[in-house]
C-alpha cells in the first residue's frame, strides 16, 4: 500500500506541474520554484512530515521535497543556534543535492557538446 501511495503522490505533483504548464505562460523554472515554495510551506506548519508518513519515501522525491529540507533544517538549526542557524541548516540538509547536481553538470558538460 505504501508503494501505491508514493506513486499516487508523486503522479499528483506531475499531473499538478503538467496542468500549470499547458495552462499558464509559467516556464518550468517558474512551477519549479512555484512547488519548492509550496513544500517549504507545508512543511512550516508540518503538514509535510504528515504527509511522509502516509505516503512514505515517494513523498521524498518530487521538488517539494527540497522545500521541505530547506524549511525543515533551518527550524532545526534555529532551535541551537537562534538567527544564524537558520543559513547553517539550510546548507546542512541540502548540501549534498546540491553538490551533486554541480558535481554532475559540470562532467555531463565536459562529456557532451551543446548543439547550438
Amino acid at each position: 500500500m505504501l508503494l501505491f501511495n508514493s506513486f499516487l503522490f508523486c503522479g499528483f505533483i506531475c499531473m499538478i506541474s503538467q496542468l500549470i504548464l499547458d495552462n499558464s505562460k509559467l516556464t518550468p523554472g517558474h512551477i519549479t520554484s512555484i512547488l519548492v515554495v509550496f513544500g517549504a510551506f507545508l512543511d512550516s506548519f508540518s503538514i509535510y512530515d504528515k504527509i511522509i508518513e502516509v505516503v512514505g519515501g515517494g513523498a521524498l522525491v518530487p521538488i517539494t521535497s527540497f522545500g521541505h529540507s530547506l524549511i525543515h533544517g533551518a527550524l532545526a538549526k534555529t532551535n541551537q543556534y537562534g538567527i544564524v542557524g537558520i543559513l547553517m541548516g539550510m546548507f546542512d540538509l541540502t548540501a549534498t543535492g546540491i553538490t551533486a547536481a554541480i558535481i554532475f553538470s559540470f562532467v555531463f558538460a565536459l562529456i557532451f557538446r551543446p548543439r547550438n
